[in-house]
């Protein structure tokens, strides 16, 4: 039982490591989509696809990892999740799909309009994957009607002011970290705009850390009970000091000209403490407050055959995507590329 029990707990951090990987690559090169508008040159939004061009693809790997490790390890969590979450999941992929369309079709475009209809698809897709991922994981939290084993909800209740406010709050948060990418990785006016752009949306996405956080206690007892119960309080305060430290070095940074890549670095700390800030609220669970991670696990021998696999493909996949990150690193000038 033991064994079991760690197996099922180690499922549950790779996912979720799987889940703030994506986040981090993949958040990047959508925030360069939801940035497009500020920058209506043709050559400056040549450069910041160019930013992009070698990893963007690899990026989604992470959602493939995380999408199929829900299915294998926690198959009763898939069967209810999915239902409930069915039209935002639905719009991500689909707003997936047309963003990598267009990301190749754009440099093939023959004409203005083609370019300009290719530019806004690369925008549209970006931003409404964004939002979708902010109300699927809003909705999440908000607790989801189980009914036995099956969903036993509506086909609307994931849309609510909650799960709208989230999806805004991941929408400025990519376009954040694409922001501070772009200071880190070009030269020149887009660095220079990219830096201006980053310093307004740290202070919208600080301000809807503030709003979400504060909001989600209200949600469910249990985690009313986990962030202001004493003394459960000690164990995870630790959590918003560092978001405040982290907050405030970033903000310092953000005006400190002569270290562009510290910025980019500080907001991936501030999305990890507000992922781990996530699960300090659902642990156990894996449907809050419904189903526990215990309750949706897979067979034994299930977990452990897949484990296997994915203890040998996790660490060749952080491998060479390391080495393309590597192999492509530096700030990229105008009129270079790789497409």
């Amino acid at each position: 039982m033991e064994i079991s029990f760690d197996l099922t707990v180690a499922w549950a951090l790779l996912l979720a490591f799987a889940v703030y990987v994506y986040v981090v690559l993949d958040g990047f090169d959508l925030g360069i989509g939801i940035l497009y508008p500020a920058f209506p040159r043709k050559e400056d939004r040549d450069l910041m696809m160019n930013t992009v061009a070698p990893v963007w693809d690899g990026n989604e790997t992470w959602l493939v990892l995380g999408g199929g490790g829900l299915f294998a390890a926690f198959p009763l969590a898939y069967a209810i999740i999915m239902p409930a979450l069915y039209p935002p999941i639905i719009a991500m992929l689909l707003a997936l799909v047309f963003r990598g369309v267009a990301f190749e079709f754009r440099w093939r475009a023959g004409n203005r309009f083609s370019e300009k209809f290719w530019d806004w698809a690369f925008i549209g897709g970006s931003t409404v994957a964004a939002m979708a991922q902010g109300i699927a994981l809003g909705a999440l939290l908000q607790g989801i009607e189980v009914d036995g084993r099956a969903y036993g909800g509506g086909w609307w209740d994931w849309l609510t002011p909650f799960t709208l406010t989230c999806g805004l709050a991941v929408v400025f948060g990519y376009g954040l970290l694409g922001a501070c990418w772009l200071n880190w990785r070009t030269e020149g006016y887009v660095r220079k705009h990219s830096r201006n752009i980053a310093r307004i949306l740290g202070f919208v996405t600080v301000g809807f850390i503030g709003i979400v956080s504060l909001w989600t206690p209200f949600l469910e007892a249990a985690y009313f009970e986990r962030w202001y119960s004493w003394p459960q309080m000690l164990q995870v305060a630790p959590v918003p000091i560092l978001v405040v430290l982290f907050i405030l070095f970033l903000g310092k940074e953000l005006y400190n000209e002569s270290n562009d890549w510290m910025p980019f670095v500080l907001t991936l700390g501030l999305f990890l403490l507000c992922f781990i800030g996530l699960g300090v609220c659902m642990w156990p669970y894996v449907i809050p407050t419904s189903v526990t991670m215990y309750d949706a696990a897979s067979p034994f021998k299930s977990q452990l055959f897949m484990f296997v696999g994915a203890i040998i493909l996790v660490p060749i996949i952080l491998g060479y995507t390391a080495f393309a990150y590597y192999v492509f690193r530096g700030k990229i000038k105008p009129g270079e590329g790789y497409h």
